[in-house]
């Protein structure tokens, strides 16, 4: 990419409820055709961000822009934006032919070009010829095809997607994931999504926004995020991550970055705790003083070891954190 256009920016936004809690100073662009995640433990402010770009709350302060207009004084109906919910929010009464030209019809598109693009999108989301059938008679899964294609059918600059696939189990989770990647890549739509699922940001986004107590912790790419997570929130949030004290210091590394040696080969000894085979690696705790460290080895080495063995750990790629900081 070129020159990348900025889609949507948050300036010194906040956003406080009654009670104090809210997000403050929320500062962030999203560049056209881009994915970006919003991303942290339930109330942590990521679906109040959401919402205040969708319309659905009003800001307390600061500025929201698309497209370089300010939004803040639009209802959600004159924004550029379509919101998709957990819930679905499909009207029970109207097949999905009906439910998806809804929109379009206000927008008093003609009947022959509702049914093309309709055709079309049904298509693009992977549930052709569904025209005729409820919401009832649908799976969890394509439900939420529906609610997609509904959204992506109004042609926005902007797509919201709070904690879309949060109620549907994992596989179709999973495919969902790929479904909206795919679409996001046809269509070159940006997209801002909420989710508290560390996996599913890591696997569709171009840049997470890690998220704690109202504020953000840390803005990257999945592989920033993971390899050099910037606090210990984002630390402990995102994959499997060992802490070790020592000195004062708190040693964030990953299972995969600790190399398991003889005894008095690595940088710290410790005894082996448990030996958990999980497919086609191994999992191995350490005791190592006061804590204990999980490593990831391959199944030949396991082999060599048993429970109450002394060994070496061999410390790689890590981040040294004071333990004031948090």
């Amino acid at each position: 990419m070129s020159e990348k256009k900025i889609m949507l920016e948050l300036k010194d936004m906040t956003k406080k409820y009654p009670n104090g809690d809210g997000v403050e100073h929320i500062g962030l662009q999203v560049n056209e055709g881009e994915i970006v995640t919003l991303l942290g433990p339930s109330g942590c402010g990521k679906s109040t961000i959401l919402r205040t770009v969708g319309g659905f709350l009003d800001v307390t302060s600061g500025d929201i822009e698309i497209n370089g207009r300010s939004i803040i004084h639009l209802p959600p109906e004159k924004r550029p934006t379509a919101m998709v919910f957990q819930s679905y929010n499909l009207w029970p009464h109207m097949n999905v032919y009906e439910n998806l030209a809804y929109g379009l019809k206000l927008r008093k598109m003609p009947a022959e070009e509702q049914k093309t693009r309709i055709t079309e999108m049904l298509d693009m989301v992977g549930i052709p010829g569904m025209e005729k059938k409820f919401p009832s008679q649908l799976s969890g899964g394509q439900q939420q095809r529906v609610a997609i294609a509904r959204s992506l059918l109004l042609k926005p600059e902007l797509l919201l997607l709070d904690e879309p696939f949060s109620a549907l189990d994992a596989k179709i989770r999973h495919q969902m994931r790929e479904e909206l990647k795919k679409i996001q890549q046809n269509l070159g739509i940006t997209v801002l999504f909420v989710t508290h699922d560390q996996e599913e940001a890591m696997a569709i986004s171009h840049r997470i926004v890690v998220m704690n107590k109202g504020k953000i912790d840390q803005i990257g790419s999945p592989a920033d995020i993971y390899d050099n997570p910037g606090t210990l929130h984002v630390a402990s949030f995102i994959g499997e991550m060992n802490f070790i004290e020592s000195e004062g210091k708190t040693i964030a590394i990953r299972p995969e970055d600790i190399t398991v040696l003889p005894e008095g080969q690595g940088d710290l000894e410790g005894e082996v705790r448990t030996i958990m085979l999980l497919g086609h690696y191994v999992v191995l705790t350490v005791q190592q003083e006061e804590n204990v460290i999980k490593c990831n080895i391959d199944r030949a080495q396991s082999e060599t070891l048993q429970v109450g063995d002394r060994v070496s750990l061999k410390l790689g790629k890590h981040t040294v954190f004071d333990r004031a900081q948090e």
